[in-house]
């Protein structure tokens, strides 16, 4: 990679701004991370 193409990157880096795709699936991961760890305490309490 070469000087340009290392700021290019950078800058698009910096710029990037979180677009619905990633927020969707973030939001997702913690809704089913959230899930498992009460099922896991519903679990431990049942048996």
């Amino acid at each position: 990679m070469n000087k340009n193409t290392r700021r290019a990157r950078a800058i698009a880096i910096a710029e990037a701004k979180p677009d619905s795709r990633v927020i969707a699936i973030r939001y997702f991961v913690t809704v089913v991370s959230a899930s498992a760890a009460v099922m896991a305490l519903i679990l431990a309490r049942v048996l």
